[in-house]
């Protein structure tokens, strides 16, 4: 995993870059705004960690140049600004997460891991079940699966926010660029190609309908 560090504090910028690369994490760092642009431009990331001011320019602003290159990026704003409005700003403004300084190294690296569990490269793994979004792969059991376009979407959005039941709104909505535009229904033709062809030739299965309120990722699920 490769992690992006952008803080003006040289012994802080030290610390996170030794600390990370003790546990196996390849560090890149800078101290200024304008040596990040370079850096987000030469090279990809699975994080970028970054102080909010820093001496050239605005960490919150780095945050959307990375999600626009590349929106799976964990982007995670490190600040001394401890009021509750700073922290909602930043995360409006697509950061995916909010740390307040000073800080117990131990714990960032805990919420680092957290961010990444769904960075990066992105892929999931769950038991024999392996979903590779930036690529569009599926694979059980080391089979491949024949699922493309917005039924692999769905099933990925699904799969990430697993612990939640997902309405159909909020499908449309996370995964449809124009979502006034379409049908909910379009939702359930999604579902049903899920199913027929991914859960019934492996007789697993993935999504289960929670009536009134949605889909939910239930795998791994027997059938």
């Amino acid at each position: 995993m490769r992690v992006l560090i952008v803080e003006d504090e040289i012994t802080l910028n030290r610390t996170l870059v030794e600390g990370l690369q003790e546990f196996g994490y390849q560090a890149d760092s800078c101290e200024s705004y304008k040596d990040a642009e370079y850096y987000i431009g030469i090279r990809n990331y699975d994080m970028l960690l970054t102080d909010w001011m820093l001496p050239d320019g605005d960490g919150i602003d780095l945050v959307s140049i990375v999600k626009q290159k590349a929106p799976r990026t964990a982007c995670v704003i490190l600040s001394a600004k401890d009021d509750k409005e700073s922290e909602i700003k930043a995360l409006k403004a697509g950061a995916d997460d909010y740390i307040k300084k000073p800080f117990d190294f131990d714990v960032l690296l805990a919420r680092i891991e957290v961010r990444l569990r769904f960075g990066g490269t992105n892929i999931l793994k769950i038991e024999d079940l392996l979903i590779n979004p930036d690529e569009e792969k599926i694979s059980y059991k080391g089979i491949d699966i024949e699922l493309k376009g917005k039924p692999f979407e769905v099933l990925t959005h699904l799969a990430v926010n697993s612990d939640q039941i997902v309405s159909k709104e909020q499908l449309l909505d996370a995964i449809w660029d124009e979502p006034e535009l379409v049908t909910p229904n379009v939702i359930e033709v999604a579902i049903n190609q899920i199913r027929q062809k991914m859960d019934k030739p492996l007789n697993i299965s993935t999504i289960e309908t929670v009536r009134r309120r949605g889909y939910r990722f239930c795998y791994p699920k027997k059938v």
